[in-house]
């Protein structure tokens, strides 16, 4: 009889001497309370307490925690926008106790505070600015939250202003002025580049019309001084420089009309065209150089009459 009653002794002792250790794993804390009263905070390890009378009431993780917050709100152009903010915050090992028993629930805490923080800064900012200054609405979240959050035991890492989503009317309005804004670009770099091509056109076409023009000089200057070689080989020979002019003319007349006619697809007509055109051109010639001679003569004797 003292067996059969031994034995559930024995087997109670030992489910209490087991139930008196207890492992607490890394970045956990535990709470140990004292019939009912905060008795102890217990580290990674394995851990002792007096069964029946102590118990853990809870643990905490301290490892770095993320809290995603989506706030809408409006900014100072009338424009309602949805920012998502992440605050990573930790508890402090050494304020185990206060994140414990102060708060119930740190996450709506944190949450409040975003809020409040998110919806005071957005609202004096356009919407440019919100994007462009989202570094500094997540540092003022930060310091607020560091300022409230430690008398409760929490660290706040860090702050993140992670998505700024206008709304999708707003939207299609920015991309439609960022298209404008890219095509009013794209015309201007165009306008640019026919306005070079003209010019340089322009500038190919006055350099080739110069070029052109004093091509035509150094011609008529060298046609002019064979002519005047010409003139002297004939002088050497008897002939004066009016009778070497019109034989000179005649020459070319003859030579112009053999050069087309060996051309056989030409349609130029050089007129006068006739056989006598030749001796024609040189009688005239000859008759208008001796009137010259003549007119000339009869001013220097009346020169010389007025001078006597």
């Amino acid at each position: 009889m003292e067996k059969f009653i031994l034995i559930p002794i024995l087997f109670f002792g030992f489910i209490i001497l087991i139930s008196a250790f207890f492992i607490v794993n890394q970045q956990t804390a535990a709470i140990v309370e004292r019939f009912g009263k905060f008795h102890s905070v217990r580290q990674s390890g394995l851990q002792l307490k007096i069964p029946l009378i102590d118990k853990i009431a809870g643990k905490l993780s301290l490892k770095i925690q993320q809290l995603d917050v989506i706030i809408e709100t409006k900014t100072l152009d009338d424009v309602f926008v949805r920012l998502k903010v992440s605050v990573q915050y930790r508890v402090i090992k050494t304020k185990v106790y206060d994140a414990f028993y102060e708060l119930d629930y740190p996450h709506e805490q944190i949450t409040s505070y975003v809020f409040d923080v998110v919806r005071a800064e957005v609202p004096k900012m356009k919407l440019d600015d919100v994007f462009v200054k989202k570094d500094d609405v997540a540092l003022a979240v930060k310091a607020e939250l560091n300022e409230a959050m430690s008398t409760y035991g929490f660290d706040i890492i860090k702050t993140l202003v992670t998505d700024i989503d206008p709304d999708a009317q707003v939207k299609q309005a920015m991309n439609r002025i960022n298209a404008s804004e890219r095509e009013k670009i794209a015309a201007q770099f165009e306008g640019d580049a026919q306005r070079i091509l003209i010019v340089e056109k322009a500038k190919a076409e006055a350099e080739s019309k110069r070029l052109q023009g004093q091509g035509i000089a150094d011609q008529r200057r060298e046609i002019a001084r064979g002519l005047e070689e010409s003139v002297e080989v004939l002088n050497r020979v008897g002939i004066n420089s009016q009778e070497a002019s019109a034989l000179i003319v005649v020459t070319q007349h003859y030579d112009t009309l053999q050069s087309l006619g060996e051309e056989t697809n030409s349609n130029l007509i050089l007129l006068p065209n006739s056989p006598q055109a030749g001796s024609s051109m040189l009688n005239d010639m000859v008759a208008s150089f001796t009137a010259s001679n003549q007119i000339g003569e009869a001013m220097k004797n009346a020169r010389k009459k007025e001078d006597d």
